[in-house]
């Protein structure tokens, strides 16, 4: 066949972590089932759903499957000799492609409890918060003596209980900075709440006027809002190198004595023989010995020709085998395998790129410090003037919940959130809580090539301008191939209503195209040298009929919708553009030409592409990647920020900052600007929380200022941080 398989956008290598429920599911299937976990890449709806469980539960041996389409994968408990395979085939043939995921490189993550847990918390604390001040409307009002002892002894019995269990989060936080001789932001927090809580039991035991539980109540509960909306602007991504680790196919068929037996990749070594079926991943890395066959790499190095492979040839761990069974000669399997080293190569890129710490965070590292000098000032002061212990505390604690850092800690969040919401409109999903203070300092725009600037499927050129018995002819032989342009001719086809012709005897010839008889002629449809033509620059497949010359059926991967638009509004914003491709030098320079893209390079490698990252940034630039592919993984997880479509792989998506969730490339220009304007903001709320302070901390400072009204200003400068960030909308 010849050129040209486009990336696998339906690729083999989503993978996702089970779920709890998923976890309880295999578990139940105790005994004699077993748990199997297949990735659903093509799965987007309920109706996918509702076909994948029940062919999935229609197949002897099967308890129960259960699709999760979020994460697009379905987890199966069947009996032990119901095998990946058998599932994968019955998926194959109502038309959703899956592959085994090795359940035991998946990590489950705790995202949704974290979030239920501390939507609980602020709950907890609010309706706390409501009735406490209910109580404390009563002692304002002029409740004395018995009566105001009484309310306060009510509040604390709502109170104490409500912030041991709402303020978990900061004391543990706390506990842990100090724990680690370092003060977070998390310990004038915890400090206020015990102080303030404290101080308002001691007032109660000696029936004093005032105490200060709804400070302490309403300043957790406030602390929480912000916390919790800290939490939900960013989703909590897996490691990349974990998804990548799990693309591994977790087993293989080696050859012994001449039969096949399924064995795990941990048990293969060096020199056994495994045999890969058409269709299947690459096992492990080694030299083919026997069979014929053309292989996709798009997954790994972005390439869109397949390339033909017989002994001899060298293939690596998780390219594609599309035609004929492959014998290979194992030379690496595991972690020695290349695409292990690329999950090693992912970690190390993801743990530089962690280094980075936020603004707010920046900020604590002397916020944290001053806060606490301050309130050790006031009591010192005061307790040296009065020897007044009791006034002495109660200033100390004034100064500690009026310089609480609850703006300081809401200045991020709350314009995040805000500034989430617009993009998530405008089709962009934030994963990371430093994403847009890392997207406003990009000054370089790195582009894949094949499924990001370009959709990633080939479409044929001119098809229906051929006559109709060709074009039957085209549909009977591309019918019976796996190629992927085989496959795209034969759906086109199909869509417009063209019958095959009745071509008898039809064989796939591996790694080189389809054959047949049609009116007794030998028919034939595949790579241009196999029918005795030169091959063209373009991605094309050639049909010979048997009588005259063969005929070219060209295609083209049509380049992504807005992508012009997104390419123009970067460089007129001043920004550097570069596309970085595996693909081949004529559709690459072809496709720079189209978007106006000044600078680009073919036929690189993963690790090439990383290495060009890292060469950006060491040249002290601030670099944002947007790719799609495996072999963008490592560039992705290296780049300042990234961002992947929604139809890239989940390795792609994981090792990325944000994912653009529609077709349109468009928006990304707009993005890069809303970013700049979300900085912006964000110091905006860091001067106006310093300017509060400026005003408050003096008066706090001389005594003016009890618990309570130092609580009621905090959370003043709080509202007016929050619609601060509001004016992003």
């Amino acid at each position: 066949m010849s050129v040209a398989a486009p990336p696998i956008s339906a690729c083999p290598a989503c993978v996702a972590a089970p779920s709890a429920e998923d976890i309880a599911a295999r578990a139940g299937g105790a005994g004699r089932d077993a748990g199997l976990i297949l990735s659903l890449p093509t799965a987007h709806c309920a109706v996918c759903i509702s076909d994948v469980e029940r062919a999935l539960s229609a197949v002897p041996g099967v308890a129960s499957a259960r699709v999760n389409l979020t994460l697009k994968r379905v987890s199966v408990v069947a009996a032990p000799e119901v095998t990946a395979d058998q599932l994968v085939a019955r998926l194959d043939a109502i038309g959703y492609p899956a592959h085994e995921l090795d359940p035991g490189l998946l990590s489950a993550t705790g995202i949704d409890r974290r979030s239920r847990d501390l939507l609980m918390r602020v709950g907890v604390a609010g309706f706390a918060m409501m009735n406490i001040m209910l109580l404390s409307v009563a002692v304002w009002s002029g409740a004395e003596a018995a009566t105001r002892d009484m309310f306060h002894w009510i509040s604390a019995a709502i109170a104490l209980p409500t912030l041991a269990f709402a303020g978990q989060p900061f004391f543990a936080s706390a506990f842990a900075s100090l724990k680690a001789r370092r003060l977070g932001m998390d310990v004038p927090i915890s400090l206020a709440l015990i102080l303030a809580s404290a101080i308002s039991l001691f007032e109660t035991f000696k029936g004093g006027e005032h105490a200060y539980f709804d400070a302490a109540v309403s300043l957790c509960f406030f602390l929480l809002a912000g916390r919790y909306l800290d939490y939900r602007s960013r989703a909590a991504a897996r490691s990349a190198a974990e998804e990548l680790a799990a693309l591994e196919v977790p087993r293989a068929t080696r050859l012994e004595g001449g039969e096949e037996k399924a064995v795990p990749i941990a048990e293969l070594r060096p020199g056994d023989l495994v045999r890969v079926r058409p269709g299947g991943r690459m096992p492990v890395d080694g030299i083919v010995t026997a069979g014929a066959s053309e292989i996709d790499r798009s997954l790994l190095t972005g390439e869109t020709l397949p390339v033909a492979a017989g002994p001899g040839s060298v293939v690596s761990a998780g390219e594609v085998n599309l035609t004929g069974p492959l014998t290979l000669r194992v030379t690496a399997a595991g972690k020695d395998s290349s695409l292990h080293r690329m999950a090693d190569l992912v970690a190390v890129a993801e743990t530089a790129r962690t280094r980075y710490t936020s603004l707010a965070d920046r900020m604590a590292r002397a916020y944290s410090p001053s806060v606490h000098l301050l309130a050790l000032a006031s009591f010192t002061t005061w307790f040296y003037l009065t020897r007044d212990l009791r006034l002495s505390v109660n200033v100390a604690a004034a100064v500690l919940i009026i310089t609480c850092p609850c703006a300081l800690a809401l200045a991020v969040p709350a314009v995040v959130t805000s500034a989430s919401g617009k993009l998530f409109r405008k089709g962009f999903l934030i994963k990371d809580g430093t994403a847009l203070e890392r997207l406003a300092e990009v000054d370089t725009v790195v582009f894949d090539k094949t499924g990001t600037l370009t959709m990633g499927e080939p479409e044929p050129i001119g098809l229906m301008d051929r006559p109709r018995a060709e074009l039957e002819l085209v549909a009977a032989l591309a019918g019976a191939s796996a190629h992927p342009l085989s496959r795209s001719l034969a759906a086109r086809l199909g869509a417009e209503g063209i019958r095959p012709a009745p071509v008898e005897e039809i064989r796939e010839v591996p790694g080189f195209g389809v054959e047949g008889r049609w009116q007794g002629r030998l028919v034939r449809l595949g790579r241009a040298g196999w029918l005795g033509v030169e091959p063209g620059e373009r991605t094309a497949t050639w049909l010979s009929t048997g009588q005259g010359a063969p005929v070219e059926f060209a295609f083209a991967d049509r380049p992504r919708p807005g992508a012009h638009q997104a390419v123009s509004g970067l460089l007129a914003a001043g920004k550097r553009v570069i596309l970085l491709s595996g693909d081949a030098e004529v559709p690459v320079a072809a496709l720079a030409g189209t978007l106006g893209i000044p600078e680009w390079h073919a036929a690189m490698r993963p690790e090439e592409k990383a290495a060009r990252i890292a060469a950006l940034t060491a040249e002290g630039h601030r670099v944002l990647m947007v790719g799609d592919g495996l072999n963008d993984t490592a560039a992705l997880a290296g780049a300042h920020v990234s961002i992947s479509p929604a139809s890239a792989l989940d390795a792609a998506r994981t090792a990325s900052d944000i994912v653009l969730l529609g077709q349109d490339l468009a928006p990304l220009s707009d993005a890069v600007r809303i970013a700049v304007t979300t900085r912006r903001r964000i110091k905006q709320n860091f001067a106006l929380s310093l300017a509060y302070n400026v005003v408050a901390v003096p008066v706090a400072l001389v005594g003016l200022a009890t618990p309570l009204i130092a609580a009621l200003a905090m959370s003043t400068s709080s509202i007016t941080v929050s619609l601060n960030a509001l004016r992003l909308k």
